[in-house]
C-alpha cells in the first residue's frame, strides 16, 4: 500500500533537524527530494564504473555506456514513447525548449499559454512572433494557417490548473494540421501517468529534478521524423559521426543532439527515480497527491483573510497570499519553524500580473508529503496572522 510516512525514511533529508526541529519540505514543485535509492545508484557511477560513455573499448566504459544507454529504455517506457531514440538528454526542460526553439523555429508565429513557466514563454519571445493565449479565448482565433507551433503546460506550477493536453492538441491540429505543439510536462511526469502517444503532441519536455532524479539532468521527447529534420544547436564532441576539412557529419539520432560529456551519474541517477516511481505507481501517485491536496485545501480555506488561487481540482500545488502580510514575510516566518514554501512568481510573472498580483506564496506536496505536514503549515500561518493582525 501506499504510506507516505513509510515512503519518508526513504528520503535523508526528512531525518535531518535544524535546531531540533524536523524539516517540513513543502516546495516540491521547485525540486524534489531525492530517496536513497537514487543517491546510491548515482553513487555506484562513482565508485564502480566512472568512466566516460561510447568512447572507450574497455571494461568500465561499456557498463556506464550501458548503463546510460538503460535509462533511455527505461525512460521512454514511462512516458509511453515507441522509440527510445526519440528521448534526448538534455541539462534541464529549459534547454529541452530551447534546443525546439533554436533548431526548428525561425521567426515563425508561435503561440503560448499565459499560464506558461519562463522557460516555455521567454525562448517564444525572444524569437519574435509571440502571441499570448489567455486560456478564457477560444482558440480558433489564435491558431491560424501562418502558427508554426503551440507552447502549452500540462500542468501550471502556480495554479496547480491540468491542462486537457489531448484535446488540445485535437483542436490545434483540426485548425492546422501543420502546427506544431510543444508540452511543458515538468510538472506532469513526476505526478500522473503520462502517455506521450495518446496526447498526440509533438515536443513533450520535463527535468529529472522534480521527479526524484538528480539536478542537471532533461528530457526532450519528439517524435521521431521531426528530431531527425532538426539540427542540433550545440556542437562538440560525441555528437560527430564524421569530420572533415570542408564539412562535419553528425550522429544519428538521438546522439546528435547531446553534444559533449553528459551529466552520466545524473542520467543514472534518473534511472533509479524512474524505478522508484515506477515501483510506486503513477496511479497511487496521483491518488495520494489529489488526498494530500484536498485536504490542504480545506484546511486552508478556513484561515481568514487567505485566498487560494487556481481552480479545486489542480495538481501538488497551492498558491495563496494572505491580506495581512506579504508572500516573503510568510516564508520567512514559517521557516523559523523549518516549513519550506516558495514565494514570489514562480518564474510566471505574466501570469501574476495577468492576476492583478505581484507575487504568492506556494505550498507543494508530493509522494512523502503528509497530512502532518500540511497541519504544520496551518499552524505556522495562525502565528503569521498573529504577528500581521
Amino acid at each position: 500500500m501506499f504510506d507516505p510516512k513509510v515512503i519518508r525514511k526513504d528520503f535523508p533529508q526528512l531525518q535531518r533537524k535544524i535546531n531540533g526541529k524536523p524539516i517540513v519540505y513543502l516546495d516540491s514543485t521547485a525540486t524534489s527530494l531525492k530517496p536513497q535509492q537514487v543517491l546510491d545508484k548515482e553513487n555506484e557511477y562513482y565508485t564502480k564504473y566512472s568512466a566516460n560513455i561510447f568512447r572507450g573499448i574497455y571494461t568500465i566504459s561499456e557498463e556506464a555506456t550501458a548503463e546510460y544507454e538503460k535509462v533511455r529504455e527505461k525512460v521512454a517506457a514511462f512516458i509511453g514513447a515507441k522509440d527510445a531514440r526519440e528521448v534526448v538528454f538534455t541539462r534541464n526542460a529549459s534547454e529541452s525548449i530551447n534546443l525546439v526553439a533554436y533548431s526548428l523555429i525561425h521567426g515563425d508565429e508561435v503561440v503560448a499559454s499565459i499560464m506558461e513557466h519562463h522557460s516555455n514563454f521567454v525562448p517564444w519571445q525572444q524569437l519574435g512572433m509571440l502571441n499570448v493565449w489567455h486560456m478564457d479565448e477560444d482558440l480558433d482565433k489564435l491558431i491560424t494557417r501562418k502558427t508554426k507551433l503551440l507552447a502549452i503546460t500540462a500542468v501550471s506550477n502556480v495554479l496547480g490548473t491540468i491542462v486537457p493536453v489531448k484535446d488540445i492538441v485535437a483542436k490545434v491540429k483540426a485548425i492546422n494540421p501543420a502546427c506544431l505543439v510543444l508540452v511543458d510536462a515538468a510538472q506532469a511526469v513526476p505526478h500522473m501517468t503520462v502517455n506521450v502517444e495518446d496526447w498526440g503532441a509533438d515536443f513533450v519536455a520535463f527535468s529529472s529534478h522534480k521527479m526524484l532524479g538528480p539536478t542537471g539532468v532533461g528530457v526532450l521527447w519528439g517524435r521521431y521524423g521531426l528530431l531527425d529534420s532538426m539540427s542540433p544547436f550545440l556542437y562538440g564532441g560525441e555528437m560527430i559521426k564524421e569530420v572533415r576539412v570542408e564539412k562535419t557529419i553528425f550522429k544519428d539520432l538521438p546522439h546528435k543532439f547531446e553534444a559533449g560529456t553528459p551529466h552520466i551519474a545524473g542520467v543514472i541517477g534518473l534511472g533509479a527515480a524512474v524505478d522508484y516511481l515506477s515501483t510506486l505507481g503513477m496511479d497511487a501517485v496521483r491518488k495520494h497527491e489529489k488526498e494530500i491536496v484536498g485536504y490542504a485545501m480545506r484546511e486552508l480555506s478556513n484561515i481568514k483573510g487567505l485566498t487560494i488561487y487556481g481552480p479545486r481540482e489542480r495538481g501538488g500545488v497551492i498558491a495563496f497570499t494572505v491580506e495581512y502580510a506579504h508572500v516573503h514575510d510568510i516564508a520567512q516566518i514559517l521557516d523559523e519553524d523549518n516549513i519550506c514554501i516558495r514565494s514570489g512568481n514562480h518564474c510566471a510573472m505574466p501570469l501574476h500580473l495577468s492576476m492583478n498580483i505581484a507575487a504568492t506564496a506556494r505550498a507543494s506536496f508530493y509522494v512523502y508529503t503528509t497530512k502532518a505536514d500540511v497541519d504544520a503549515l496551518v499552524r505556522g500561518l495562525a502565528k503569521v496572522k498573529k504577528m500581521f493582525s
